[in-house]
Parts: structure tokens; sequence; C-alpha cells
């Protein structure tokens, strides 16, 4: 279980050192396109790849090019949403992007669904538009409520098609440590290129520096949640549902005290019927 909380910690202070850096004037796709690096070196380090066996012509490169490009718009759509919805709402838009991912798996990979996680789904979808709506309600004469509900939705989308990409990725035989340490790399080069071509830098010291913290904070994220599965390998719900509701509430308590978010009613709600949704699909992945 300290590996759960581990990684939940990890999760939640990514989001925290993002909306901090940029209220304090740093960029944050600087920022971003350094955390792949540290992130693709760790990854190799840590899962101690050998990338010397990797078939050129057997590795589905679309894919691994798509999520390379995919992975730092969707952390820069997190970054944004971080400043103008908020790090509670921000949590739980990306956590309940697995309820998309579950829809996927149904229609795309005929998974077989029971009720109840037919439940759960529902309750997730319904818990991410009441999130939604309150910034709604909250913003509704501001472009910044309407800018962040795009940024919500982005969120929410974004990581249930990260997550579908990299399961048909794994899907076709590629290793999920060798799948993901491509992507980094690819990630890294083509956040550079972005960087380059629009700033003419490669960014300050100072971005650089909180960019290689953003990485290792990520990587540890990832690495101890696979660390997490592996050792609990027979209780896959558990880690799924600890994370995730782990997540859940850090992000409410560090939004709540750190930056004097408010918990309106729609938010609150979207809260409860997310940790409903979470608990529904992790009983539903114990009698499957």
């Amino acid at each position: 279980m300290e590996l759960i909380f581990a990684a939940a910690f990890c999760s939640v202070l990514v989001s925290i050192l993002l909306k901090v850096c940029k209220a304090k004037g740093l960029n944050p796709i600087h920022m971003i396109c350094w955390n792949y690096a540290i992130a693709s070196l760790l990854c190799f380090y840590w899962f101690k790849l050998d990338l010397s066996h990797v078939s050129p012509s057997n590795t589905p490169w679309w894919l691994i090019l798509s999520l390379g490009m995919l992975l730092p718009s969707v952390f820069l759509c997190l970054s944004k949403s971080l400043q103008t919805a908020g790090i509670v709402k921000t949590e739980v838009a990306q956590r309940l992007s697995v309820v998309l991912s579950l829809t996927a798996a149904y229609f795309i990979f005929n998974e077989q669904f029971g009720t109840l996680k037919l439940i759960g789904i529902g309750l997730g979808v319904i818990a991410v538009l009441c999130i939604i709506y309150s910034h709604r309600v909250t913003n509704s004469h501001s472009s910044v409520g309407t800018s962040g509900m795009f940024y919500l939705a982005s969120v929410w989308v974004g990581y249930a098609l990260v997550d579908i990409l990299l399961k048909y990725t794994t899907g076709l035989g590629v290793q999920f440590s060798v799948a993901l340490n491509l992507m980094f790399i690819c990630a890294f080069v083509f956040s550079l290129l972005y960087v380059v071509l629009t700033t003419k830098q490669i960014g300050s010291a100072t971005n650089i520096l909180f960019g290689l913290c953003l990485g290792v904070l990520n990587f540890a994220n990832i690495a101890l949640y696979v660390k997490a599965h592996m050792l609990l390998k027979d209780s896959p719900a558990i880690v799924f549902a600890g994370m995730n509701i782990l997540v859940v509430s850090l992000g409410v308590l560090s939004g709540f005290i750190f930056f004097k978010e408010k918990l309106k009613t729609s938010t609150s709600l979207g809260l409860g019927l997310g940790i409903m949704s979470v608990l529904c699909l992790a009983y539903a992945m114990t009698v499957s």
C-alpha cells in the first residue's frame, strides 16, 4: 500500500509543481519538454532496457510517433487546466478518463462488460459532466470559464486516448517498458523541436531545472504504479482503486489547503460520483 500512496503522492506533486511554476512565471512547455528528457533516461535505467533487440520493422512506429506527439500535448492541456479550472477538477477529470478507456475496450477490443462495470462507467461520465458544469456555472460570464471547460474536457479525452493507444501498442507485442521509453524519447524530440522553432531557444536554466524535477516526479509516479501492480498482481483492483481514489483525495486536499479552491455543490457531487465510479469498476475487476 506504501507504493500506491507514493505513486499517488508523486502524481499530485506533478500537478502542484506545474501550477506553482506557472504562477512564478515559468514556461510550461519548456518544463514539459525537459521532463521527457530525464523521464526517458530514468525509464531506460529503471527497467534495464536493451533496445538493441528492438526490431525496426516490427515496431509500430506510427503509434509510437503518434503517442510521442500526443503525450506532451495532453501534458500541456493538463497544465492549462490546472491554471483555468483548478487542481481538484483537473485531477478528477484525469482519473476518470478511465471510463472512456473502458468504453473503447468494449467497442474496439471486444471486452465483455457486466452490469457493475456499466454502472461504474455511467457514474464516471456523470461525475465528469458535473465537474465541467460546475466550472461553467462558476465562470458563466468569463472567457476563463470557457477555456477551463475546454481544457478539462481535453484532459479527460486526452488521457483516455493515450491509454487506448498504449494498450493497442502493447497488444501488438511491444513490451510496456520498451514502448514507454520510445514514447518518452519521441516526446522529448518533438517537444524540443517545437520549443526551438517557436521560441528560438531551448529554455532558461530555471525552466530546464524544474523540467527535470517534473520528469523525476512524472516517472516516479509511473514506475511506482507499475511496481505496485507487479507486487499485487493477484489484486489489481486494489491498486486501481487505491491509486485513483488517493490521487483524487490528495488533489482535493492540496487544492483546498494550498490554493484555497472551494468545493461547489456540483463539484462535490462530481467528486462523490467519481469515487463511487472507481469503487464500482474496482469491484467489477475482482468478480470478472
